[in-house]
């Protein structure tokens, strides 16, 4: 009974999961990715009407968020990421900080002293932090839209540094091929801040980028240690990373220092 209740719970997450990039679907779809009956298909997606969860329609089912509600709820679980990753600052720390928006998100909840940040990112310029926060910047090729700092020079400058720590933002992230990026020129910089650090690399990736593969590997599975992202993250990615290896710390809303990291 256990493992059947498990099985259908993990085909309604899975449900859910696939409306998140689809706010519509069509019962005969689900039932082929799910490989189920139509018949099943329409009792889940009863079963999650009446949790408002979703909507049924002729064939299918809507999302109950709008583009606009998920698009704040994605804001919000980077805000808390970025200020679970700001409290593992210490005093005195030297951090690498990438081109991620989420990475440049956690400058501005850091309330130590005495904190050095080097960064390929060129919005950290314009960017708020704490008045303990002191930024070096990388140099090298300036590549927009994204204002990223690439190429040989940032890349020399930081062979010569090791980090306390580094906050590394990713486009995706999954057991298989662990952390990716859509930017080739982004590649050699990502694994330099992962690898020379003398503490801790932690990979920032809220529940929309859990389970993707883009298409450069930055940073090996086997390399990753630890991973922030947020209670909306799929189970299933979740155990699996786990099962690599990694420490996954779960922010949760509500007051951020609730969040916590679970092997």
């Amino acid at each position: 009974m256990k493992r059947e209740k498990a099985c259908v719970d993990g085909r309604r997450n899975r449900i859910l999961e696939i409306m998140r990039e689809r706010p519509q679907v069509r019962v005969d779809e689900l039932a082929k990715l799910l490989e189920v009956s139509v018949v099943t298909v329409r009792r889940d997606l009863q079963y999650l009407e009446e949790k408002n969860q979703l909507i049924r329609v002729y064939g299918g089912a809507v999302s109950v968020h709008s583009p606009e509600d998920r698009e704040d709820e994605v804001k919000l679980y980077r805000d808390l990421i970025a200020r679970y990753a700001a409290s593992l600052v210490e005093d005195g720390d030297t951090l690498f900080i990438n081109t991620s928006s989420n990475a440049r998100q956690v400058l501005r909840y850091i309330t130590k002293k005495n904190v050095t940040v080097i960064t390929n990112n060129g919005r950290v310029i314009d960017a708020e932090r704490g008045p303990g926060v002191h930024v070096i910047l990388t140099g090298g090729e300036l590549r927009y839209p994204k204002e990223a700092m690439v190429g040989d020079y940032a890349i020399r400058n930081l062979q010569t540094v090791i980090a306390k720590k580094s906050f590394i933002g990713c486009s995706g992230i999954d057991s298989v091929n662990g952390m990716t990026t859509e930017n080739a020129n982004e590649v050699t910089i990502n694994q330099l801040m992962v690898r020379n650090v003398a503490k801790e690399s932690y990979i920032l990736a809220d529940h929309t980028k859990l389970g993707k593969s883009r298409s450069f590997i930055s940073c090996p599975i086997e390399e990753i240690k630890h991973l922030i992202t947020d209670e909306k993250a799929p189970a299933e990615v979740v155990e699996k990373l786990r099962a690599k290896g990694v420490m996954v710390h779960l922010v949760r809303r509500g007051d951020f220092s609730e969040a916590r990291g679970e092997a």
